[in-house]
């Protein structure tokens, strides 16, 4: 999945070899609130709608790999447009989530995340001091209570990472992963848009949603450790207090995930400067078990999303409705004329990898 700033791709590779693509039109939040763009804000609702967009993808290919099945009716690909480019079409794949069905995915997607790396952590640390007698341990506010919640934190985080790492369809969706990482990489370096090209480049990049991920991490450690200190006791009974403090956690994880999201930008702008190199190593160690080594297959299909979402900066042309596109491959995509002399003129058009 590819988004440029007016439209958003998804490319899925079908049982026939041919490539099918969803285009939709996109707009932004902070297109009718501009304080969702200021510093520090903007970094939660990237992180709402990073979750809006990986959810819709992944539904939208969960969709055509069911309708895909060889016992099903002929695929998509079978009746879909040739390598023009055309469109698709609507009978060629499934309905895609709906806007309420998607609100309800990422509302439970995140209390199990809130409970998984909030609540569990807090409880096993409360758990180790009460049988070890610290009160530090017992307290729910002391450093020495955060320094070793953080440590639990990251245990679980890395061990549900690896854990599903190791179940077939993840480790696929981990390969795309790498493939739509090395496409940024050739489209940034001005190198051949190409699979030989892109294959190349490394599948490690310092702005994808997995540094992200471990910089809020970070980040609600040290804030927990110098903020959770202050807080009175919440309540006389020691579970409903360790149960009220997490709720306190909460609300600060919007400013925290702004405050990650800028020093993501940081490390996008200024990847050489040894303390952005710091900053940006703990993702870029983590992104070997969230990226994996793509097939020349994937990457082929990570480019087309790629320049299906760069065609219409290119071009100009809006994008008003959903479009569905099947081509052969790569060489068969129709693109703009001007396509390769203003990417080599510029080629800091703005793309956003979904990972």
């Amino acid at each position: 999945m590819m988004r440029a700033p007016h439209s958003m791709a998804v490319a899925v590779r079908k049982r026939d070899g041919s490539i099918l693509v969803r285009e939709t039109p996109w707009e932004p939040v902070w297109a009718g609130i501009p304080a969702f763009r200021w510093p520090f804000l903007r970094g939660a609702v990237m992180l709402v709608e990073s979750l809006w967009n990986g959810i819709q993808a992944l539904g939208f290919s969960a969709t055509e790999a069911e309708l895909d099945e060889p016992a099903d009716s002929p695929a998509s690909g079978d009746d879909a447009s040739g390598p023009d480019g055309a469109k698709a079409p609507d009978t060629s794949s499934g309905e895609t989530l709906s806007k309420a069905a998607l609100a309800a995915t990422i509302a439970v997607s995140m209390v199990f995340a809130f409970g998984l790396f909030a609540v569990l952590p807090r409880f096993i640390t409360w758990g180790f001091g009460h049988l070890l007698g610290n009160a530090a341990l017992e307290s729910g506010t002391a450093l020495l209570f955060h320094a070793v919640n953080g440590v639990v934190k990251l245990a679980i985080f890395l061990l549900y990472l690896w854990g599903i790492s190791k179940m077939k369809d993840i480790q696929r969706v981990f390969e795309y992963h790498g493939a739509e990482h090395k496409s940024v990489f050739a489209y940034e370096a001005r190198a051949a848009l190409s699979v030989p090209s892109a294959k190349s480049y490394t599948r490690f990049h310092p702005r994808c949603g997995t540094s992200f991920l471990i910089l809020v991490l970070t980040v609600s450690i040290i804030v927990f450790s110098l903020s959770f200190p202050l807080l009175p006791r919440m309540a006389e009974n020691t579970i409903l207090n360790q149960l009220l403090l997490v709720l306190v956690e909460l609300p600060l994880m919007f400013p925290i995930a702004g405050v990650a999201y800028e020093l993501i930008k940081l490390s996008g702008k200024h990847p050489d400067h040894p303390v952005v190199r710091v900053i940006a190593a703990p993702g870029l160690w983590l992104q070997r078990i969230t990226t994996q080594e793509p097939d020349e297959a994937q990457v082929e299909v990570a480019l087309v999303a790629m320049l299906v979402a760069l065609r219409r900066e290119i071009s100009g042309e809006s994008v008003h409705e959903e479009q569905r596109l099947s081509i052969k491959g790569l060489c068969d995509l129709d693109l703009p004329g001007a396509f390769e002399e203003r990417r080599s003129e510029d080629a800091s058009l703005p793309l956003k990898v979904a990972s």
